[in-house]
């Protein structure tokens, strides 16, 4: 575990130029004092840390240096460059494995053959490369972003302060400080249109994300529902084995906390006639009458 922890304090501060050592902690889920022996063991083994002290100070790595190899086993070497070579594969860039050279002590070559392959990229791969790409730069030059969000509250326009880019629940996100809002939100890239950079800002001591289901998706509403067999894999798929309990008749019975109405609707709807929702009760009847719509919509339609 600690080695784990080693290779990610290392990961954190190759992409940040300054992180303090109450974010790592909070990050890592350990004491101060572990994250103080942590650095103490990354300093003794070679690694060029050194910290600033006061207000606006942390920990960083020294300018212009160059790692030993022998700090990381070759295994650890491995599986660290598949993680960076999957983020090249969204960011289209290779940055991110150009940074693994400083771990590869010269070493041209490290394979990546610990039988693990990473498939960052959505369907539509492109598109989601220009977002990163430009959000990024956004965030290192402190550029405020300009876009339109679409979102099941409805459409709207947004200025943030960029600050850090999420790759979290197989999506990609931007974390920043809202206008709007006047307060730190995640935005889903995938709903973003119409990005441009804007005036320069003078960056804030942002905190880190909190990540947690409980905050990202509170729960609004139980569902409850009864599911087919034939879709037992979705389920399983997307809410886990938690969610369900299979009953005598071979049905399974879900239950599951949704943020939304909408969604709640639209998860429903997409399994056609392989699942019944039992509650909330007044969507029930929602369906019944999105139902009676349909059916007064294509009446005159034949097979």
């Amino acid at each position: 575990m600690k080695t784990e922890r080693l290779i990610g304090i290392l990961s954190v501060l190759l992409q940040k130029e300054q992180v303090t050592a109450p974010e790592l902690a909070e990050m890592f889920e350990v004491s101060r004092r572990t994250i103080s022996r942590d650095i103490d063991a990354l300093s003794a083994a070679g690694i060029p840390l050194y910290t600033l002290q006061g207000t606006g100070g942390g920990i960083r790595i020294m300018p212009g240096y160059r790692f030993d190899r022998t700090v990381l086993t070759n295994k650890d070497m491995q599986e660290l460059l598949t993680g960076l070579r999957s983020l090249d594969s969204i960011s289209g860039t290779n940055r991110y494995v150009q940074l693994m050279e400083k771990l590869s002590a010269g070493s041209s070559v490290v394979r990546a053959d610990s039988h693990i392959l990473i498939n960052l990229a959505a369907w539509n791969k492109t598109a989601v490369s220009q977002k990163i790409e430009l959000i990024r730069m956004a965030a290192e030059q402190g550029k405020k972003l300009h876009f339109h969000y679409s979102s099941p509250k409805g459409e709207s326009e947004r200025v943030i302060e960029p600050y850090d880019l999420v790759f979290e629940w197989s999506r990609w996100y931007v974390w920043g400080w809202c206008e709007t809002r006047q307060d730190y939100r995640l935005f889903k890239l995938n709903r973003m249109t119409e990005i441009r950079t804007g005036d320069p800002f003078v960056k804030r001591d942002a905190p880190l994300p909190d990540l947690s289901n409980e905050k990202v998706f509170p729960e609004q509403y139980r569902v409850k529902a009864v599911v087919q067999p034939a879709y037992r894999w979705r389920v399983l798929e997307e809410y886990g084995p938690e969610s369900m309990t299979e009953m005598p008749d071979g049905t399974f019975l879900f239950s599951f906390g949704f943020t939304d109405r909408q969604s709640i609707l639209s998860w429903i709807l997409s399994f056609g006639e392989g699942i019944e929702l039992l509650e909330p009760a007044d969507l029930r009847g929602k369906l019944k009458q999105f139902g009676e719509h349909l059916t007064e919509k294509y009446r005159d339609m034949t097979d």
